[in-house]
């Protein structure tokens, strides 16, 4: 603990030297005092110290260690006539300019009478507080001060309902230099007691028995000699603490119900892959980001860029989310990891807010955006395959209100790749700028260009019947230039805009469009000829573009009916994509392919016209979300949207006729919390996704339906530091098309998973932080008239496990030295859909060691550290697998000013 000097400056500060009692009211006399504050004499002045100065101290924080520090008041009474003491003080000559104390976190800790919030700071003595408290709120504001994680990136801690009596405790950064700390009685004005540790400023919340009791008196001598049997004892209380940022636990996400909300709240699984996780793992691309995720597995990529498909809850996912809006429809939009904040993925249908969707789930990405304190990061990345990368990070305030606020986010990335003649690079620039065009409207702008080119990986792939792989280097294609490149060309823009009318409704607008230009050619393996060492090439030129926009405008609003809470959300987007795709093919086609002997010597093809595509899809959504709080341990979240879908495709110059759809998407949940550390929840959900087409009969295909199932349970450990979530699901998909024959589909497939989740997510003990996940998925054939019922579906594991962890040294001179794991295993999957093939289990191990200190950070990681060959993908054919890479070492440095 410090050691304080009392004198009147200190006192007169009301920082961290000081108790504040809250439960207070102001009388009459403090009112005269203030009318009549020129005419105080200093007689008056001094018996208003000595009163001041013989007010009792907790005894409960002597007892636990803390240093007595001197009290500034027990009614907001004495804080008013210090206020204007402090007037009357004669002014310094010189009055330093003041700086800004860095706030790094916000901890709570639950205490024998209540919960203390810790302001983690190292500068602790220089803060001043000003007391604007009123009617049941504490509040207290913190002058020269921001919430700032080592990132220099803002952030916001809440608590609800900690104790009893107590609704919430926030605190936030209010403006560009001031942080407000708020404590919310339910019927009282709460307790709040202020001390001052090593560990930064305590603010000591007593529990409501005390917060209800009348205002107190100023003690007499006599009040603080009472023993301490005489004052009532609270019971300890249980707290959970939803609100930190810098850590692997994530407490709140937006995704599942375009709300910030709790993920306790949220009947549903929903996990949240932080910024801070995809640092320590030095990720890539968005399919590394997920691969903590369970349930979760990869469905390849083009040619190893930065785009592709998911596999989750056994369906595949192609398309992403931003920032809770639709990004794409497809796996080619390119998405640059650079930008991304972090990662939510939402299990189980999710079209009650976002319209078509597979059921399996979603991937929403959450965008770094413009901070309104300076910052600027510069990094280098290098690695064997011949891989660097340079990347800067820049932000802050573009004037002197902070009122226009910008972001400047530029990577390079090369690599060579693990094939043989392979080489590619990505560019990725991405500005954006906030405009706060007043105190309740803000205002983002956005663009984001990302390029992908070169002589890219080639999927191909196969094992022998004895389990052997074909050689991991091997391209197996024809490696010329002109054959086999790739340009593909992403690019974003739009904005978001949001207005509160008050405290407790806003409306929120925001449009996005991307658009994907791609060229490519290749000549890649199809089919192994005569079980010989032979295979076919496939040759092609292809041209193909992307255009999705997307609009959408919300009402988000709080309200009471009685003594229920309700937060309701009305919306209606606007999607429409099109797409066109022309290809090219070798006419004759290249000479087969002696893979193990190959003769490269062969003449430039002639391409001729093979085929052609043309689609549009346009829809139209309107939703009704209801989160309601029957009690405070019992919500319930109610749910619909219908959608309106039309399409048009043309196939190679043939024209469809116009299939015109719709869809009814509902979902309901329940959570109950018996405790304030665990959530029992239960939901119902369905989902629905257009399928072009027609049956021999000339009927258009209906939209396929997803319904599923699920119930689970949310538990907080280590004062929530520590998360897990165990889920139970079922999932059965109806409508799919399957193939009639040769040149006809009809419509009564079904599908079905089932499955068991667990994810955990937090810190176990001061500076060990983990991430881990494991899943059972049993996804079959059900309904099928050319695959056997009960055939597993394509690429989806029945066991599916990984664990990421790091251990950070804490003191010393060590400190700031770290290590991580992680292990990687994906159990068995159908090669080809008629499951005659498996793809064998892999375990992959994953290292790092890093250095941090100050805004420096260097590390080293290790991907796949004892080179395990496996198959990361496939696509259903014959040597159409997609192999994971080997030992991989990337190198990097960063400086954060």
């Amino acid at each position: 603990m410090k050691s304080w000097q009392p004198n009147i400056y200190l006192w007169l500060a009301a920082s961290v030297v000081v108790i504040i009692n809250t439960v207070v009211t102001q009388p009459a006399w403090a009112e005269t005092q203030l009318e009549n504050r020129d005419k105080l004499s200093q007689k008056a002045i001094d018996s208003l110290l000595q009163q001041i100065d013989s007010s009792a101290l907790g005894d409960r924080l002597t007892k636990r260690g803390y240093q007595k520090i001197r009290q500034l008041s027990d009614l907001e009474t004495s804080i008013t006539i210090a206020q204007q003491l402090l007037v009357q003080l004669p002014t310094p000559q010189t009055i330093p300019a003041p700086t800004i104390t860095q706030i790094t976190g916000v901890k709570a800790n639950p205490t024998q009478k209540g919960v203390e919030v810790i302001l983690q700071t190292t500068q602790g003595e220089k803060l001043q507080l000003i007391n604007r408290s009123a009617g049941n709120n504490f509040v207290t504001d913190i002058p020269n001060t921001q919430l700032s994680l080592p990132s220099g990136e803002g952030f916001t801690f809440r608590s609800e309902k900690p104790l009893t009596g107590i609704i919430e405790i926030t605190v936030t950064n209010i403006d560009a230099n001031t942080v407000r700390v708020t404590v919310v009685g339910e019927k009282a004005l709460p307790t709040v007691e202020l001390f001052d540790d090593n560990a930064g400023l305590v603010f000591a919340v007593a529990s409501a028995a005390t917060a209800t009791q009348p205002p107190q008196q100023l003690q007499t001598p006599e009040d603080q000699q009472k023993p301490a049997s005489e004052t009532p004892q609270d019971e300890p209380i249980e707290l959970v603490v939803t609100g930190e940022q810098d850590t692997y636990n994530v407490p709140d996400s937006s995704t599942a119900t375009k709300t910030d909300t709790p993920l306790r709240d949220i009947p549903q699984s929903i996990q949240v892959v932080p910024r801070q996780v995809l640092e320590d793992r030095k990720v890539r691309s968005l399919k590394e980001a997920v691969e903590t995720v369970s349930g979760v597995v990869d469905a390849g990529t083009n040619f190893g860029a930065p785009s592709g498909g998911r596999i989750i809850r056994g369906f595949v996912q192609t398309g992403n989310f931003r920032n809770g809006y639709r990004d794409t429809n497809d796996s080619f939009t390119l998405t640059g990891i650079g930008t991304i904040e972090q990662v939510d993925v939402l299990k189980g249908p999710a079209s009650v807010l976002f319209g078509a969707v597979e059921p399996g789930g979603i991937v929403n990405v959450i965008t770094k955006q413009p901070l309104s304190e300076p910052y600027y990061s510069l990094g280098f990345e290098a690695g064997n395959f011949g891989y660097y990368q340079p990347s800067i990070d820049f932000s802050g305030p573009l004037n002197a209100e902070k009122t226009v606020l910008y972001r400047f986010i530029a990577t390079y990335q090369n690599s060579e790749g693990f094939q043989d003649s392979v080489n590619s690079n990505i560019t990725t620039i991405a500005p954006s700028i906030t405009l706060k065009l007043g105190d309740r409207t803000d205002l983002n702008l956005y663009y984001e260009y990302t390029n992908y080119n070169g002589y890219p990986n080639l999927s191909g792939s196969w094992f022998f019947s004895d389990g052997s792989f074909l050689p991991r280097s091997l391209f197996l294609g024809y490696p010329d230039s002109n054959l086999n490149f790739i340009d593909a060309t992403t690019q974003k823009f739009g904005y978001t805009l949001s207005h509160k009318f008050s405290n407790n409704w806003q409306i929120r607008n925001n449009l996005a469009v991307a658009t994907t230009r791609t060229r490519d050619g290749f000549t890649s393996g199809t089919n192994v000829v005569d079980d010989s060492f032979l295979v076919g090439i496939d040759t092609q030129k292809r041209e193909y573009t992307i255009d999705n926009y997307f609009g959408q405008i919300d009402l988000l609003g709080k309200f009471k009916t009685g003594s229920i809470s309700h937060q309701l959300l009305a919306g209606f987007d606007f999607n429409r994509n099109l797409q066109t795709f022309e290809a090219l093919v070798a006419d004759p086609a290249l000479p087969d392919l002696d893979i193990f002997n190959p003769d490269y010597n062969i003449s430039n093809p002639v391409y001729i016209p093979n085929y052609s595509f043309d689609s549009s899809t346009q829809s139209y959504g309107a939703y009704l979300q209801d989160q309601i709080s029957i009690l405070d341990n019992l919500k319930l979240l109610v749910g619909g949207r219908l959608d309106w879908v039309s399409q048009n495709v043309t196939n190679s110059g043939i024209d469809s006729p116009e299939q015109n759809d719709s869809a009814f998407s509902p979902r309901v949940g329940l959570v109950y919390q018996p405790s304030k550390s665990v959530s029992l929840y239960t939901s119902y959900s369905q989902s629905f996704l257009p399928t072009s087409g027609f049956n021999p009969d000339g009927r258009a295909f209906k939209p396929t339906k997803g319904t599923q199932y699920e119930a689970g349970i949310k538990t907080d450990f280590l004062d929530g530091k520590l998360s897990t979530t165990l889920a139970v699901y079922q999932i059965t998909k109806t409508n799919v098309t399957i193939q009639n024959d040769r040149d006809s589909q009809i419509q009564v497939g079904e599908q079905r998973s089932r499955g068991i989740e667990l994810d955990i997510a937090g810190e176990i003990l001061p500076g060990w932080k983990v991430i881990g996940s494991y899943a059972y998925t049993d996804a079959e054939v059900t309904e099928d008239i050319d695959i056997s019922v009960g055939n597993k579906l394509l690429g989806v594991p029945e066991n599916q496990a990984s664990l990421w962890t790091t251990y950070e040294i804490q003191k010393g001179d060590l400190k700031g030295l770290g290590f991580g794991l992680g292990l990687f295993y994906v159990g068995e999957r159908a090669a080809l859909s008629d499951n005659s093939v498996e793809l064998p289990n892999y375990l992959r191990t994953d290292a790092a060691i890093f250095y941090r200190r100050d805004r420096f950070n260097a590390a080293i990681n290790i991907r796949n550290l004892f080179d395990t060959d496996y198959f990361s993908s496939t696509y259903g054919y014959t040597l159409g697998l997609e192999r994971g890479a080997p030992l991989t070492i990337i190198g990097s440095i960063r400086w954060e000013l």
